[in-house]
C-alpha cells in the first residue's frame, strides 16, 4: 500500500508585501457584443460590469517578493460595485509560478491565483516570448516588443481610484491599493492567444496601448475587509 504524499508546506507571508520586477501591461478592446471579458468571473459579479469594450492583461516577472520569486500572468475585464459603495477594478483570472504565491494571495487579497508554469525568454532584440502551461499543455502564448526609451513613472501620482482593486473570496470582499514606481518603456503586443477553457480568449481582442515595465519596485498593502 503506497504511502499518501507529504502536503506541501506553503510560506506564510502575511501583507505587506514588497516586490521587485519586471513586466507588461497592454490595454485590450473587445468587440461590443463579445462576451470574452464575462468569462471565469465569480456568479457575484456577472452581470454588474457594466457596458465598457477595454480589459486588461499583465504579464509579470516578480525578482524578489515576501516569497521569493515567481512568474505572472492576469486579466482584468473592467469595474464592478463592491461593498464599500465604490466601483473597483477586479482580478478575474491569474496564473502563477509559485504555489507560496496562490496561497498568500488568497488569504492576504482574495485573489484568485491558480498555479501554471512559465517559459519566459527575453530576447537581446527587444522581443520577449511568454508561454503558460499546466501538466506540459501550453494555453497561454504572448510575444511582447518594447522600445529603448525609458520614461520614470511614480504611480503615487495617479488616482486612487485607478489604482484600488476589489475581489470576492470565500464570502469576504477584499479592497486594496497597491503603489509602484518604476520606469516604463513603449511596446506592442506581436501576439497574444489563449485557450477558453483555461484563460479569456485573447485572440477575441486588439491591443490598443502596450508598455513595457523594465524595473519596478511595488508594495501591496493589507486589504480592508468587508464581511458580505
Amino acid at each position: 500500500m503506497n504511502a499518501p504524499l507529504p502536503t506541501p508546506v506553503v510560506t506564510d507571508a502575511p501583507a505587506p508585501w514588497e516586490l521587485v520586477g519586471r513586466g507588461y501591461i497592454a490595454m485590450l478592446r473587445f468587440s461590443p457584443d463579445s462576451k470574452v471579458q464575462d468569462s471565469f468571473l465569480l456568479p457575484s459579479l456577472l452581470g454588474k460590469r457594466g457596458k465598457s469594450a477595454y480589459g486588461w492583461l499583465m504579464f509579470v516577472d516578480y525578482q524578489s517578493s515576501d516569497v521569493g520569486p515567481y512568474h505572472e500572468l492576469l486579466f482584468i475585464p473592467g469595474s464592478f460595485p463592491f461593498e464599500d459603495g465604490q466601483r473597483h477594478l477586479s482580478i478575474s483570472r491569474i496564473f502563477v509560478s509559485s504555489m507560496d504565491s496562490v496561497v498568500n494571495g488568497q488569504r492576504n487579497w482574495g485573489i484568485p491565483k491558480d498555479v501554471a508554469d512559465f517559459d519566459v525568454r527575453y530576447g537581446d532584440n527587444g522581443l520577449d516570448r511568454v508561454a503558460v502551461s499546466r501538466n506540459g499543455k501550453v494555453f497561454a502564448e504572448l510575444d511582447f516588443k518594447s522600445y529603448p526609451f525609458w520614461i520614470p513613472f511614480l504611480g503615487a501620482l495617479i488616482p486612487k481610484r485607478f489604482r484600488t482593486l476589489g475581489q470576492h473570496h470565500e464570502g469576504k470582499t477584499f479592497v486594496y491599493t497597491p503603489s509602484a514606481s518604476g520606469w516604463v518603456k513603449p511596446a506592442r503586443t506581436m501576439r497574444a492567444k489563449a485557450d477558453p477553457a483555461m484563460f479569456p480568449n485573447l485572440g477575441r481582442a486588439r491591443a490598443v496601448l502596450t508598455v513595457a515595465i523594465p524595473r519596478f519596485r511595488m508594495t501591496f498593502p493589507v486589504s480592508k475587509i468587508i464581511q458580505r
